[in-house]
């Protein structure tokens, strides 16, 4: 297994997958939509690399489903993994989209037993999850546009409104290239757990929800080369389809006071006050 490194903006070079191509190389997977950043990953130049050498791509689109325009035939995508409570279907339902030509890709089922799932996957179909994920896509196609305006609209209004107010505040992932609905910033001087403490009418994160039990610096971050400080001050914002303006300012107005006290406080403390 070969694990390749990110840009500051975490995004991974194209050419790097070439290089690191060995001749026994069977897979390569890329993430479509980074879940903590919000960086889109070039899966379109990855796939055509990994086609003129005859390897299989995957990119794991769970993130970017839904949210963004994807076509596995002009991506080049030879397999896919969502999950359909990422666009607003059921938990515990997903899909894995496996090409059938040009190459036909061939998987061993690691569940046996049935015919079921053309022999990939025995046991019974959960046929209202799979209605229930289909529907999410139907809605989720119909609305991807406009919705992907709007919430690049409310991610800029936000970020605008935190830079307007707090010095020293970075943006943590490409500016452009991310997901329209997310938002990840640090803010120099201040513990994310502590910021995280004191947005209580805020449903906020640091990292990844996956990993909400674990101490310590994002990884994701520190593998972008973000400073231990700042990568243990993130704080991840997901905007979503019922997001409003309003709430979208009264969160940026939560996060300055609760910084500006924060930073007042560790000055007070570094002063020598009580």
């Amino acid at each position: 297994v070969t694990q390749l490194p990110v840009g500051s903006d975490g995004i991974i070079d194209a050419a790097a997958v070439e290089e690191a191509l060995q001749p026994e190389t069977v897979l390569v997977t890329v993430m479509a939509a980074q879940n903590e950043v919000g960086t889109l990953q070039p899966i379109g130049a990855v796939a055509e690399i990994c086609k003129r050498h005859n390897v299989l791509f995957h990119t794991d689109a769970a993130q970017a489903v839904g949210k963004i325009p994807l076509a596995v035939e002009t991506d080049g995508v030879d397999l896919l993994s969502m999950s359909a409570h990422k666009l607003y279907g059921p938990k515990g339902v997903g899909a894995l989209y496996v090409r059938r030509r040009a190459p036909r890709v061939a998987l061993e089922p690691l569940l046996t037993g049935g015919g079921q799932e053309r022999g990939l996957r025995a046991g019974t179909l959960n046929v209202p999850g799979i209605v229930a994920l289909g529907e999410a896509c139907r809605w989720a196609r119909l609305e991807l546009a406009a919705e992907s305006e709007r919430l690049t609209r409310l991610r800029t209004r936000l970020l605008t409104a935190l830079e307007d107010g707090l010095a020293g505040v970075i943006l943590n992932g490409h500016p452009v290239e991310r997901l329209p609905g997310n938002l990840n910033v640090s803010f120099e001087g201040i513990m994310a757990h502590r910021l995280l403490g004191a947005l209580t009418q805020l449903a906020v994160s640091s990292g990844a929800a996956c990993a909400s039990g674990e101490s310590g610096p994002s990884r994701v971050l520190l593998a972008m080369g973000v400073p231990d400080a700042l990568a243990r001050a993130s704080l991840r914002v997901g905007l979503g389809r019922s997001t409003t303006q309003a709430e979208v300012d009264f969160a940026a107005e939560q996060i300055v006071a609760v910084v500006r006290r924060l930073r007042e406080d560790q000055s007070a403390v570094g002063n020598g006050s009580p």
